[in-house]
């Protein structure tokens, strides 16, 4: 046991490190992209926004869960946990939606082509920043009104069971609470997760159709250079995915810890590291298709800073 007790512990901190390099990382690349030219495009703004809720869930659940494995134990008070419990869910639930209008967006954009989905796409543009900020306003006020409820409820003599979270305890929560939230928080998830997956198949389809359309151009003059739409299109598709197969292992385990009155010491670490694996790692993903964009747009800080100083 020992020994796995050092791997967990190794992987949290390699979780909670990756994660928290990687958004900011980001987060700072799109802070010099506004910086440059005013203005960011529209799947540019859906990434920051996606970075800054996978920020979020880093900070609020991977820190204190990495100091638990530390041997940092009920460290935090009965609000500060009820607070980190809120926060985490609202940057998973961002995170969800922000994943969502990303993929619904590419699948627009690269619709764009026929006629009919040509005034789509610039309504979706136009109107990208007011979705961002309803869903960002939206789940604030949902989340918290379901945390308001609970913390209501702290000091009920109803309570039955009490859930370990490592860092801290709390009481859980009563029926309705339980109900309130499938019905406010769940079940949107749900339905943004199918949205998603249908918006992925759409955009793979899309793709095979342009392949079968210009196998004759490839044969006739030899290999030609994927488009940059369809490199994009490819590496939010790698993205998406990468989220729905961490999302769902996530929400099956999640459920189990929910359901199960005798927390198993397996479960309740694989749940804590599944529901990070995607703000850990996704920012790989996109590190990985602007890796030539970064050094570009570090050498241009770096002219500027030798110009400063000269």
């Amino acid at each position: 046991m020992d020994f796995w007790i050092v791997a967990i512990r190794i992987t949290f901190l390699s979780q909670t490190t990756t994660g928290i390099l990687g958004n900011f990382f980001l987060m700072f690349y799109y802070v010099v992209l506004y910086y440059r030219a005013c203005t960011l495009k529209p799947t540019d703004l859906i990434l920051t926004n996606l970075m800054s809720a996978n920020a979020i869930i880093i900070l609020s659940s991977g820190v204190p869960h990495t100091l638990a494995a530390f041997g940092l134990k009920q460290f935090v008070s009965d609000f500060g946990c009820w607070f980190l419990l809120y926060i985490q869910s609202f940057g998973r639930s961002v995170s969800i939606g922000t994943t969502c209008l990303l993929s619904v967006f590419q699948a627009v954009t690269i619709r764009s082509r026929e006629s009919c989905w040509k005034y789509n796409k610039i309504k979706a543009i136009n109107h990208i920043g007011f979705f961002i900020s309803l869903l960002w306003v939206f789940y604030m006020l949902i989340h918290f009104a379901i945390f308001l409820s609970s913390f209501i409820k702290l000091n009920s003599k109803n309570v039955t069971r009490k859930r370990d979270y490592g860092y801290c305890s709390n009481v859980g929560p009563e029926e309705i609470n339980d109900s309130l939230y499938a019905v406010l928080v769940v079940c949107p998830e749900v339905f943004l997760s199918v949205l998603m997956a249908w918006s992925s198949v759409s955009m793979i389809a899309i793709l095979y159709r342009h392949k079968q359309r210009v196998q004759h151009i490839h044969s006739t003059h030899g290999s030609i250079r994927t488009s940059p739409e369809s490199r994009a299109t490819q590496n939010i598709l790698i993205l998406v995915s990468t989220f729905l197969v961490s999302y769902t292992l996530s929400s099956i385990l999640r459920g189990c810890f929910a359901l199960l009155h005798n927390h198993n010491w397996w479960l309740v670490n694989m749940t804590r590291l599944t529901s990070l694996c995607f703000p850990s790692f996704g920012p790989i993903v996109l590190m990985n298709h602007y890796s030539i964009v970064f050094r570009l747009s570090f050498k241009w800080i770096r002219n500027k800073i030798n110009l400063i100083l000269l």
